[in-house]
């Protein structure tokens, strides 16, 4: 009987350590979790102090262009150049024929 009793405590004492370690995984994965979560967040933060940055750049570059002349987007086509038709010797029908003998 008291073999059975030792049996049944080490199967408890290795379930416990089983828990423990359980638990110590399943810690390290929340903590893992987390940094990957602060880490993305201070991508993010850069992120968002870059698009400030452009878009500071992009308001600055319209207030340059007001002073230019306004942007029109319909580009004035240049006209396509025709090539020059050469001068065609007209020959008279019936003259200059080819004799096959």
């Amino acid at each position: 009987m008291s073999k059975k009793i030792e049996m049944m405590k080490a199967k408890k004492q290795k379930a416990k350590e089983n828990h423990v370690v359980c638990h110590q995984k399943f810690h390290a994965r929340i903590q893992e979790a987390g940094d990957s979560m602060q880490a993305q967040h201070l991508i993010i933060e850069a992120l968002v102090e870059e698009k400030v940055g452009l878009l500071q750049t992009i308001q600055g570059l319209q207030e340059a262009n007001v002073s230019l002349a306004p942007f029109d987007d319909e580009w004035e086509e240049e006209p396509e150049e025709q090539p020059e038709e050469e001068d065609i010797e007209e020959i008279p029908l019936g003259e200059g024929e080819i004799d096959d003998e």
